[in-house]
């Protein structure tokens, strides 16, 4: 596979002498493979540059334009993007849906006429919208797996294996947790890691050779960004070198950091991956940044069944029951719960919980930990040695994030852990994910 990065800046473009090294657009990823297929990793404003450079091949042109999420700074190089205005040419463009809107729908918004002189349906190229969800999809002969990632809005990461290779893309995500390692962790393995969503990110990025990761903030800038859903470059690495990547390019870069704070962070995360003993290669992507990712045996990931995106192809009102013996806290998840859809009741005990499920056991469970009387992990325990609560997804929010704690939610059947403090859109997100899984 041919690799060519576009765009590599986050949240806005940053024109200017002080972005001209690593480039001041907004995410946009080309991949190419030996067969010709031709895949669009997000179409952010780098996109722009990339329509013109498709134009210069032979047409027709057909690829496929793989979304992370519908943030604006991942689709704003789209109306830009100039073989859509070729008729003859056959573009598809998936990824998950937008807050309850489709892709169509979010595409179309920002090319009304109030914001752009063309409107969608003007565009003389064939377009096709496909929304995915979590699962091996086959696209131009090959693999493309879809897999969530922690944002504060659905997003997936891709992992394209093509030609004997793998490349993974994870733009636009956060440690599920603080407590990345176990306190007894001698290495970076995966079985190291303590939160299942970080072990099940690095299991997604196994052996793959080349991994480009989000890694818009420094580990002192992380504490005061936690919830906006993006990753330091300590965990980018810390994670490529659990799976045992073989390239890692580090993007998504932050718009108040110049060349100069990039370059810093590319040196601070090679002695990183040194510290750990991790020999890869580690980079800060760059616009014009080229790469041939050739084969090296990697062995492709089991296929999954895909299934529908929980928005729109998988059933709304879901019943919910929260347990927190915080009154806010429920006000709070219930408002995170009920936007989507979903029948929300809440308990402020644990003897309250278990009644409530004796009488009906809900679709999920949001379980505190720290309540009065019964404690989450006994609830918890309790519910996994019944036959009709064994497999009830459960998500633990508490403000309990060291790693025994978290080891001690996932021993005893923990779906998620999330902790506290947390956002509205997190949430949701994370409801959202374990509702799709458990599908």
């Amino acid at each position: 596979m041919h690799v060519r990065f576009w765009g590599t800046r986050g949240s806005i473009a940053t024109p200017g002498p002080g972005t001209v090294r690593f480039g001041g657009n907004t995410s946009c990823v080309e991949v190419t493979t030996r067969s010709g297929a031709c895949f669009i990793l997000d179409c952010g404003t780098g996109a722009r540059q990339l329509g013109a450079a498709l134009m210069a091949r032979k047409p027709p042109l057909c690829a496929t334009i793989l979304l992370s999420h519908t943030h604006w700074d991942h689709i704003q190089g789209f109306p830009f993007f100039a073989p859509l205005f070729i008729p003859g040419n056959r573009i598809a463009v998936c990824g998950p849906e937008g807050s309850g809107k489709s892709l169509r729908e979010v595409l179309s918004g920002q090319m009304e006429f109030a914001y752009f002189p063309v409107e969608i349906d003007q565009l003389p190229a064939s377009i096709s919208f496909k929304e995915l969800g979590e699962g091996t999809h086959e696209f131009e002969g090959a693999r493309v797996i879809a897999q969530y990632l922690h944002h504060p809005a659905m997003t997936l990461g891709y992992r394209i294996e093509a030609d004997g290779a793998a490349l993974v893309y994870l733009c636009d995500h956060e440690p599920f947790s603080e407590t990345l390692w176990h306190d007894d962790a001698e290495s970076a393995r995966g079985d190291s890691i303590a939160h299942e969503g970080d072990r099940r990110h690095a299991r997604f990025m196994d052996h793959a050779d080349l991994v480009i990761h989000d890694a818009q903030y420094t580990p002192e800038e992380f504490p005061s960004k936690k919830n906006w859903g993006h990753s330091t470059y300590e965990y980018a690495v810390g994670m490529a070198a659990a799976a045992g990547v073989r390239q890692l390019a580090l993007t998504h870069h932050d718009p108040f950091h110049d060349d100069a704070f990039v370059a810093e962070i590319e040196r601070r995360a090679r002695a990183y991956a040194d510290g750990l003993g991790y020999e890869v290669e580690v980079r800060c992507a760059f616009e014009g940044l080229e790469l041939a990712i050739a084969a090296h045996g990697t062995q492709p990931l089991p296929v999954s069944v895909p299934v529908p995106h929980p928005d729109r192809g998988a059933p709304a009102g879901k019943r919910i029951l929260v347990v927190d013996d915080d009154a806010e806290i429920r006000i709070l998840a219930t408002k995170a719960l009920t936007q989507d859809g979903h029948t929300v009741t809440q308990a402020s005990g644990g003897r309250e919980a278990l009644a409530l499920i004796a009488s009906q056991v809900p679709d999920l469970l949001v379980l505190d930990l720290l309540m009065p009387e019964q404690g989450g992990l006994e609830i918890l325990g309790i519910l996994r040695s019944l036959p009709a609560t064994a497999a009830l997804p459960v998500v633990v929010l508490t403000a309990m994030d060291d790693e025994v704690s978290t080891r001690a939610g996932f021993d005893l059947g923990a779906t998620d852990y999330v902790t506290k403090p947390f956002s509205i859109p997190q949430l949701a997100a994370r409801v959202r994910a374990c509702l799709a899984r458990a599908a």
